[in-house]
């Protein structure tokens, strides 16, 4: 991977993971109804795994005395990040609107926010204050096509409650892979070893629902989230975590539905409307107001002595 150098390039990272996951979301969209959500949320970890396994399992074996001791880190890390966050995502849909979806999911950022500043003492800056409230007020705007008002028209379900917790999870797991940080763990390994858990975890659900099978009109879906969506997104996301903190990281994931209509507009030629420009900048200047605008809004705290020590 080329290296890149000053604090202000690290957003390459969060960025691009988010541009990934945002053309995972069209393709998806191609094959929507051609393979159920228990069969592709396992798949993606197996193709994932098998393609890493022949360059990584050598490495992690030769590696084990430092994996060892973090073991219990890794795997809560990978039912964060790869099972309950994906899993409650695919199911969710199953019970709630894709609007409700966007949106709830988008809350992971406030999450991060709120949990780096009141459990972990990190200063609350305005930048990050107002413009995390800025990007979410542009996300409202682009998953509601304009019309804020048709969340009260359509209420809230057990889905939507799928997705809040699917929502938290993520944010937790940005907060622990920042706190939990494993320099004698470098960053492919901890991404395969988190993919087995996810693979150990998902397979009592693969074997026990339905299956479509693989065929001409999955094979593509399958074949992107098991790579670009499953390797390389989370691998970038993993580093920029790693280089900034995880309220500044997080903050770029209010741009996927952004992200989202452009591709779709690009590839599937969906119309792009005013609530999407207007949407989008208002997305695009909370996520720069959350970099620039380093005022404190109150002096840092220290962290709460139970935080700091480490479990």
């Amino acid at each position: 991977m080329i290296p890149i150098k000053g604090e202000s390039m690290h957003i390459f990272y969060p960025l691009t993971a988010v541009l990934l996951w945002s053309i995972n979301t069209v393709v998806s969209k191609l094959a929507a109804g051609s393979i159920q959500p228990g069969e592709i949320g396992f798949l993606r970890w197996v193709v994932a795994g098998a393609l890493l396994t022949p360059f990584l399992l050598r490495g992690v074996i030769g590696n084990w005395r430092h994996i060892r001791p973090q073991l219990p880190r890794i795997v809560v890390l990978g039912l964060l990040g790869m099972v309950i966050y994906q899993t409650l995502a695919y199911y969710a849909a199953g019970f709630t609107t894709a609007t409700h979806m966007g949106i709830i999911l988008c809350l992971s950022p406030l999450m991060v926010l709120a949990i780096a500043v009141t459990r972990l003492g990190q200063p609350l800056t305005m930048g990050g204050a107002v413009g995390s409230l800025v990007a979410l007020v542009g996300v409202v705007l682009v998953v509601t096509n304009g019309d804020p008002g048709v969340l009260l028209q359509q209420g809230f379900n057990r889905g939507d409650l799928l997705m809040l917790v699917a929502a938290l999870a993520y944010a937790c797991y940005n907060i622990l892979l920042k706190r939990w940080h494993m320099p004698q763990i470098p960053t492919f390994q901890l991404l395969y070893l988190q993919m087995l858990v996810a693979i150990v975890a998902l397979l009592p659900l693969y074997a026990l629902t339905s299956r479509t099978g693989i065929h001409l009109a999955n094979a593509p879906l399958v074949a992107y989230a098991g790579t670009m969506a499953s390797i390389a997104a989370p691998a970038l996301w993993m580093l920029g975590v790693a280089r900034l903190d995880p309220s500044r990281s997080i903050v770029f994931f209010n741009l996927t539905p952004l992200f989202t209509a452009i591709v779709a507009w690009l590839w599937l030629n969906e119309q792009l409307h005013s609530y999407h420009w207007i949407g989008g900048a208002l997305t695009i200047a909370g996520v720069v107001l959350a970099e620039r605008w380093k005022a404190p809004v109150r002096a840092a705290r220290a962290p709460a002595s139970h935080c700091a020590q480490r479990p």
